[in-house]
């Protein structure tokens, strides 16, 4: 099991481009209330696939280099990358629907192993 790790622009590459495995990055804000909906979703994604997939979070205001590479236009957002390359993008919480995620991540981390 693992839990959600916060980053920063600093260290976007090494945590998640140079990760040895996928990583699902949340985008989120303080001030967004879908974001506060969405966080046990992301936290429960971490807990069940921790052991193949890395779970990091990124606070958009705070990190606008991230957020416009990676063309992230509203929160909550999601980022799959596998070996560095963006895969798949998610906008929005009618987007991160639990079984939409779960789905994608059971066919990515299945790859995976």
């Amino acid at each position: 099991m693992s839990s959600v790790i916060t980053i920063s622009d600093p260290v976007f590459e090494t945590e998640v481009l140079k990760a040895t495995q996928p990583v699902l990055v949340y985008f989120w804000a303080d001030w967004c209330g879908p974001c506060r909906l969405m966080a046990p979703l992301i936290n429960s994604v971490a807990q069940t696939y921790g052991d193949r997939l890395k779970v990091v979070k990124m606070e958009v205001d705070p990190n606008p280099i991230a957020v416009k590479r990676y063309e992230v236009e509203g929160v909550p957002a999601l980022r799959l990358f596998k070996n560095g390359q963006l895969i798949e993008s998610i906008e929005g919480i009618d987007g991160g629907t639990k079984q939409k995620i779960t789905t994608l991540l059971d066919n990515i981390c299945q790859i995976s192993n």
